[in-house]
C-alpha cells in the first residue's frame, strides 16, 4: 500500500479505491458477525452506498446521504435499533479507515 497523502484524498477514487473497497468491505464482515445480517445488509446497500468516506482535521468522517434511515425499505426494524447500528457501523468505517490507511 501507498503512504497515506491527505492532499490525495481530495481525488481519493483515483487515489486510493483499493483501499476504501477494503474498507467498506472489512467493516461489513466485521458487523455482519455482530448484528443481524438482514438489517446490516439492508444498511450496507440502502444507506452506505451512497456515504462518502472524507478526510477531515486529521480524522476520517462518513458523510451518509440526506435522511438515511428513510432511505432503509428493506426491512423493518425500530427507529432507536436502526439509528444505533447505523452509528457503531460508521464508527466501525472509521475505524477501518484509520487501519486501512495505517494511521492508528
Amino acid at each position: 500500500m501507498s503512504d497515506f497523502d491527505p492532499d490525495k484524498f481530495e481525488n481519493k477514487y483515483v487515489h486510493y479505491f483499493p483501499e476504501l473497497q477494503r474498507a467498506y468491505k472489512n467493516a461489513f464482515e466485521e458487523m455482519n458477525d455482530r448484528y443481524d445480517s438482514e438489517l446490516i445488509h439492508a444498511i450496507d446497500q440502502q444507506i452506505l452506498n451512497e456515504s462518502e468516506p472524507e478526510y477531515v482535521d486529521g480524522n476520517f468522517e462518513i458523510r451518509l446521504p440526506e435522511s438515511p434511515t428513510d432511505r432503509l425499505t428493506a426491512i423493518v426494524v425500530d427507529d432507536d435499533k436502526l439509528d444505533s447500528v447505523l452509528e457503531r457501523y460508521v464508527t466501525e468505517l472509521q475505524t477501518q479507515h484509520r487501519q486501512i490507511f495505517d494511521l492508528e
